[in-house]
């Protein structure tokens, strides 16, 4: 970044912008919740399952996120690591009410968390334990303790509990993540 561009960041007549990978097993709603943070008039309004992966634009306060939407189907899922370098954060995102692939997401998290190119650097994930409007879903306190996340100590981590549908939760797990890529890149 030349001099200029960073002038004008900090100034604020530019937002930083930062790659996020967008993971977890599919129909665990990954594309309604990007969505969802995109503004109304360029939200789309019949979401299809991904197919390989697609990649999407928002922006918060004062970074513009591009986001890696990948397809969480099991023949897709090794096309996830060849995207972890260029990753500067991570949203899992978790369908609280699928109670029998819970094993599934938590091994696809250790395989993730695992990998050379994430293993040792200290990025942001930030869970979202969604559908927590269906009435079987487990709570974001359950979806830790399955997945165990209190286990990852070298990077932060923060869970919301949402609802991509109707955008519960997502803003304050957006606040949270650019804060944190905030407190990276300064």
């Amino acid at each position: 970044m030349g001099l200029l561009d960073r002038l004008s960041v900090l100034l604020g007549l530019k937002k930083k912008e930062v790659h996020v990978l967008c993971l977890g097993l599919d129909n665990s709603g990954k594309t309604t919740i990007i969505n969802k943070l995109k503004p109304s008039n360029a939200q789309a309004q019949d979401i299809i399952p991904t197919t390989g992966f697609s990649i999407e634009k928002f922006k918060s306060s004062s970074l513009s996120f591009t986001v890696f939407d990948m397809s969480g189907q099991g023949r897709y899922r090794n096309l996830w690591e060849h995207y972890y370098k260029e990753g500067q954060a991570i949203i899992f995102v978790i369908d609280s009410s699928d109670r029998l692939r819970m094993v599934v997401a938590k091994e696809e998290l250790d395989t993730l968390l695992n990998h050379p190119d994430i293993k040792h650097r200290r990025i942001p994930i930030l869970f979202f334990a969604n559908k927590m409007d269906l009435r079987d879903a487990l709570t974001s306190v359950k979806v830790s303790q399955l997945l165990c996340l209190e286990n990852i100590k070298d990077k932060p981590w923060h869970i919301c509990a949402s609802d991509a549908i109707k955008g519960e939760g997502l803003q304050e797990g957006v606040y949270w993540l650019q804060d944190q890529i905030q407190a990276v890149k300064t």
